[in-house]
């Protein structure tokens, strides 16, 4: 492909002597700059290059964002594949169990035999969405480590005070609030 200097000449829109000038200007410039160690610097090439570094940075980090909302999903795909398979049956649904979710007291139906083991930390409440399921502890743990917001957190018996007076005194099974 011709150069751009050589299609002017062949349309007539510059002479010989002209374009013999030019490139005879240049190339003492160019001598000129290289004997006192400077280059002369193009400024579109800096732009360029200034534009290829911002659209590199651009696509890092939508590549971060994109990496990070698919690992989001690939956690969430986990937790429901652990309780899908490990769900426990929470029983006819005789007894009103409340516990505490995202400051909000929330209730479900479970039977006799559920609800001790919920009390005694055997089962754990999970909370994906709308869904309340049961699932053992050592899942409930597993779920946590993945994302803890999900995972109703029940509160243990605490330990009895030695010195406390009313320890002697315990509640009845049979009172209802």
């Amino acid at each position: 492909m011709a150069s751009l200097q050589d299609q002017f000449l062949k349309a007539g829109l510059v002479n010989k002597g002209k374009a013999k000038q030019v490139q005879q200007e240049k190339s003492k410039q160019e001598k000129i700059d290289r004997r006192h160690g400077t280059q002369s610097v193009d400024e579109a090439k800096l732009a360029a290059a200034e534009l290829q570094r911002k659209n590199a940075e651009r696509a890092r980090e939508m590549n971060a964002q994109r990496d990070a909302a698919a690992l989001q999903k690939a956690i969430m795909a986990q937790i429901l594949d652990l309780v899908q398979k490990n769900r426990q049956g929470k029983g006819n649904g005789d007894i009103a169990y409340n516990f505490t979710h995202n400051s909000k007291i929330e209730r479900i139906h479970v039977s006799a035999k559920v609800q001790e083991h919920l009390m005694a930390g055997r089962l754990v409440i999970v909370r994906i969405g709308d869904a309340t399921e049961l699932v053992p502890r050592v899942i409930g743990e597993k779920i946590a480590q993945r994302d803890a917001s999900l995972v109703v957190q029940v509160k243990k018996a605490a330990e009895v005070d030695p010195d406390d007076p009313y320890a002697a005194y315990q509640i009845p099974d049979d009172l209802m609030w």
